[in-house]
């Protein structure tokens, strides 16, 4: 009997990477699990049911309240009501760096309507499910580079520095109904979409100069962070960001 045993977890962008190693560590820990991606979610649905756990996998595009719907509407017919949700689909690898002024107004709308608009569509979406189910965690993704102002990303570091306000915010208006939000703010981590990015090496050296703790941080590095923030190891706390970055930023 895992710590999730018996709760249902909502994972968004989870076909890969990071919200893939979100996803097979709620489902190891005895959740039941919704993989949603716009992606194929099959390869990460199989790794979970191989090692014993229980997940459903869907396509679902949190800019689309449709999509959503039916998310909800499946991950409750499969699992029952769901009590987490884990806000991780976003846009970033396919982002090459550039200063602001290049970035064309559609390239920043859509980063915004992806990283921003759909945390608070799939939110909204879950959150009357987790009020059936009588509690709630919402967990939201943000990024170190909000913290240090890095550059050449702009519209992406603005997206999430929305993450941490929005998830500030909407933890008032949930408290009540026993729901929680927080934020991860998670340093520069070795995923997929990292190691792919063609432009991204250079900024491996100087953030490992900079941490504390002084080797590359893996998606399994956060893991922690979202299991305490899931769990009901959090229930007092909400509102709050926690920074997993190895000691980059010691704030």
């Amino acid at each position: 009997m895992g710590r999730m045993s018996g709760k249902v977890a909502v994972v968004t962008g989870a076909a890969q990477g990071i919200g893939r190693t979100y996803a097979e560590a709620l489902a190891a820990n005895g959740a039941r699990v919704a993989v949603t991606d716009i992606a194929d979610t099959k390869d990460a649905v199989s790794a979970i049911e191989a090692a014993g756990g229980e997940a459903i996998g869907m396509t679902t595009d949190v800019t689309s309240d449709d999509s959503l719907e039916e998310m909800v509407r499946e991950t409750e017919s499969a699992f029952g009501p769901i009590e987490v949700l884990v806000n991780n689909a976003a846009v970033f690898a396919a982002l090459a760096m550039k200063p602001f002024m290049q970035i064309p107004n559609d390239e920043w709308d859509l980063v915004m309507r992806v990283n921003i608009r759909g945390p608070f569509q799939a939110t909204k979406a879950v959150v009357p499910s987790m009020k059936r189910n009588g509690r709630g965690k919402i967990i939201n993704i943000s990024s170190g580079t909000v913290l240090r102002g890095a550059p050449m990303f702009l519209h992406y570091v603005s997206s999430k520095g929305a993450v941490i306000a929005q998830t500030r915010a909407i933890s008032r208006e949930l408290a009540a109904d026993n729901i929680h939000a927080n934020t991860i703010v998670i340093g520069f981590t070795e995923s997929e979409g990292v190691r792919d990015h063609s432009q991204l090496g250079v900024a491996r050296a100087p953030t490992l100069a900079m941490r504390a703790i002084q080797r590359d941080m893996l998606p399994e590095d956060i893991v922690g962070a979202m299991l305490f923030l899931a769990s009901e190891d959090s229930d007092f706390i909400t509102g709050q960001s926690i920074n997993v970055d190895g000691g980059a930023l010691n704030q």
